[in-house]
């Protein structure tokens, strides 16, 4: 596995083309409270593996028990705290710390409570960085916050996946669904490159691409929640696309179908995601109380401040690179 991780990081695909960094970012040098020391990854020992299905079964079968109670309560988007807490964070945990070894900085910079609009890059053939960054902030966060992640609408036409979403916290992109649960003071989070972002190749990566047209800039003045940028470094890696089979894309109704070093060739192995460590960065408030309500209606004040957010997070993303270690095996 060590000898594969080496092989993928030295891809023979150009980087993507570096901008000046803009020093006006702060990023400390030092990660701030991680939850436990950077280590290589455990999973490539057989003991690891056994440790995280061990730890795993034994966070289902609790929830088992406690459901027979029936004490427990489902919100208006079918957010499930019950089952999140005892079956899916014990699960995705594994994946958090012990694959992808996840660095957290700038937690600070998220509210101790009330309404936040987190937006971040997107990337990685499958948008596993949602979830990672449901766990960083839960696990980090002084106070335990959830994170509400908006996703597409494929997500939730997709069987069992769309009401695995639900019940994890996720809830539909859609401006409604965004502005209800700002106004109720959740940590929101969104994903404004969409499927150009997960579906772009390899040689792109760490490239931002267009931010839509500024639909959660919209909903943050309206709101008047502020705009937390969030990058994430590590998840370009753990499928690295080196090409898009448009049209098996197009037969399947699929945004994309990905080519990767081990998709299709490897089969079902070829869905393990490569060992990439992790490095999320929340940025210093982007604040939009300043704002008419009624500039979320003007086109101008909705792209600058749109342009200002991805600015902001390609910047740091430049930055976190520059100081960015070895990409398999730190």
């Amino acid at each position: 596995m060590r000898a594969r991780a080496r092989e993928a990081e030295n891809f023979d695909v150009p980087g993507a083309e570096v901008l000046p960094i803009n020093n006006e970012i702060v990023l400390p040098d030092e990660p701030v409270s991680p939850i436990e020391p950077i280590r290589h990854s455990p999973l490539f020992s057989l003991g690891g593996i056994r440790g995280a299905i061990a730890d795993s079964l034994m966070a289902t079968s609790g929830f088992i028990r406690e459901r027979m109670t029936g004490d427990f309560a489902v919100d208006d988007y079918g957010f499930d705290p019950h089952f999140a807490e005892t079956v899916w964070f014990p699960a995705i945990r594994q994946l958090y710390s012990k694959w992808f070894r996840v660095e957290v900085t700038g937690i600070e910079n998220l509210p101790a409570e009330g309404a936040a609009l987190l937006v971040a890059n997107h990337a990685g053939t499958i948008p596993i960085d949602g979830l990672i960054a449901s766990v960083a902030v839960r696990d980090n966060h002084p106070n335990q916050r959830y994170l509400r992640a908006l996703a597409a609408d494929m997500v939730f036409e997709t069987p069992v996946i769309g009401d695995l979403a639900r019940r994890i916290g996720a809830t539909l992109a859609c401006h409604d669904d965004a502005e209800a649960l700002l106004r109720q003071g959740e940590l929101t989070a969104v994903w404004p490159e969409g499927f150009k972002g997960i579906g772009k190749l390899y040689k792109d990566r760490y490239k931002l691409q267009r931010f839509g047209r500024g639909g959660f800039v919209t909903t943050a003045i309206r709101t008047q929640a502020p705009i937390i940028p969030v990058s994430i470094v590590g998840s370009e890696e753990i499928y690295p696309m080196i090409a898009d089979l448009k049209p098996l894309a197009r037969a399947l109704g699929l945004p994309y179908f990905p080519i990767t070093p081990l998709f299709p060739w490897l089969g079902p192995l070829g869905v393990i995601p490569l060992p990439a460590k992790w490095h999320i960065h929340f940025g210093r408030p982007i604040e939009t109380s300043s704002y008419d309500p009624a500039a979320a209606d003007d086109p101008m004040v909705v792209f600058d401040l749109t342009d200002h957010v991805r600015e902001e997070i390609q910047q740091t993303l430049f930055r976190m690179l520059s100081r960015r270690g070895s990409v398999y095996l730190g």
